[in-house]
């Protein structure tokens, strides 16, 4: 990898884990065998963070920070990482509101990042691909906001972990003040998931590295609702759900945006791993059965069983082209868990500052959608099966 630690070339993915020397006896366990891989790597991290940042990191920073000249940093001066995302642009425009200067990193792209110039934030071209381009987006700021994750198309190993490794590594060569990273909630639980896996060694290396950082261990994000049910039953499509009973507590991204905000206030807030999660924890026949009610439809469903998608996954884990989507479809195994994705908030408020009546809950945030999009219809005179707009 380009610029992580030299004793660790990627983390813990299933059987791309590998080790440098000779190890013990792996445990049967296929879950025991994916923690047992986890700790190796975080211990083979550990022993590397204490090295000297890696050259290509080092020798950049240093560049730099001479290129600064000694300017004192405004402590109001943050870095999004994700910008352009669903997450990263709430956490853009709730800063901006706040007052904050704002940088964002972009790469180039055939949909450019003018909303953001727009919004008033300051873009700077840098990819987490390339290790070399991070430390000049560093100078001149105090805090950064990690929301970036790979997108479907790419690496999660190149991006989420040697990108952030790289990330970390600059950040405590510019002398970063704080550091907020995103990751997901119960990724210590589930080191067999590739990504999760990868979130939870990045918070271990993060918590190691010295800075002054907090992490946020999130569910799923109310948006994501939208295009996947609400959109498709107004369309009159299908809707695609499994059979499993996995319960999310979604969360509203402008809220997520507003508790990450209100964690740079807070001094309680420096070395924590705090969750974020929604007032209620839903299934996925629960939340088509809600936006049927708000459309006043009936969905039609296709469920997708969740061995299907696990045996997918061992088809494609056989094609080197297809390990990456093999890798994403490793969520099947958290699926056939009946998992809640849920977590007790009362610290989380406290710590923050945060009104927990000031949350949003799905059932008003979807309230709000349907009625919105319904009286736009009946204002173009739409005319559909599923509801009688002149009623």
């Amino acid at each position: 990898m380009a610029c992580a630690c030299a004793a660790v070339a990627t983390p813990a993915t299933g059987a791309r884990a590998s080790s440098t020397r000779r190890s013990p006896a792996v445990p049967s366990s296929s879950v025991a065998a994916a923690r047992w891989q986890t700790r190796q790597v975080f211990r083979a991290v550990e022993r590397s963070s204490r090295q000297a940042v890696a050259p290509r990191c080092q020798a950049a920073a240093a560049d730099a920070a001479k290129a600064s000249g000694g300017t004192p940093v405004p402590k109001n001066a943050i870095l999004v990482i994700g910008a352009t995302g669903t997450l990263g642009r709430q956490v853009v425009r709730r800063a901006l509101d706040e007052g904050y200067e704002v940088r964002c990193i972009v790469r180039p792209r055939l949909t450019p990042a003018d909303f953001l110039r727009d919004w008033g934030a300051t873009t700077v071209q840098a990819d987490l691909t390339d290790p070399s381009s991070l430390p000049a987006a560093l100078v001149g700021v105090s805090t950064v906001i990690d929301c970036a994750t790979a997108r479907p198309e790419e690496s999660t190993d190149k991006v989420d972990w040697e990108g952030k490794v790289a990330l970390i590594q600059c950040a405590q060569a510019m002398g970063i003040q704080r550091y907020i990273f995103c990751s997901i909630l119960h990724c210590d639980k589930h080191p067999e998931v590739p990504l999760m896996n990868i979130k939870h060694c990045t918070e271990q290396y993060l918590a190691a590295s010295g800075l002054n950082y907090t992490i946020f261990r999130l569910c799923g994000f109310m948006q994501a609702i939208i295009g996947n049910y609400a959109v498709p039953i107004l369309e009159e499509k299908p809707v695609w759900g499994t059979t499993d009973q996995t319960r999310t507590a979604y969360l509203d991204t402008q809220d997520v945006a507003r508790m990450i905000m209100a964690a740079l206030r807070s001094d309680a807030a420096v070395g924590r791993t705090l969750p974020l999660a929604g007032p209620k924890a839903w299934s996925t026949e629960e939340v088509i059965a809600l936006c049927e009610k708000l459309a006043d439809c009936d969905a039609e469903v296709r469920n997708v069983p969740v061995w299907l998608l696990k045996g997918t996954r061992s088809v494609l884990r056989s094609f080197q082209w297809a390990t990456d989507a093999a890798d994403r479809l490793a969520f099947a195994e958290v699926l056939s868990s009946n998992e809640t994705f849920a977590a007790d908030m009362t610290e989380t408020y406290r710590v923050l500052g945060v009104d927990p009546a000031s949350v949003t809950t799905l059932d008003a945030y979807l309230q709000e959608y349907f009625t919105a999009i319904l009286k736009k219809l009946k204002e173009v005179g739409a005319s559909s099966k599923q509801t009688n707009f002149y009623v």
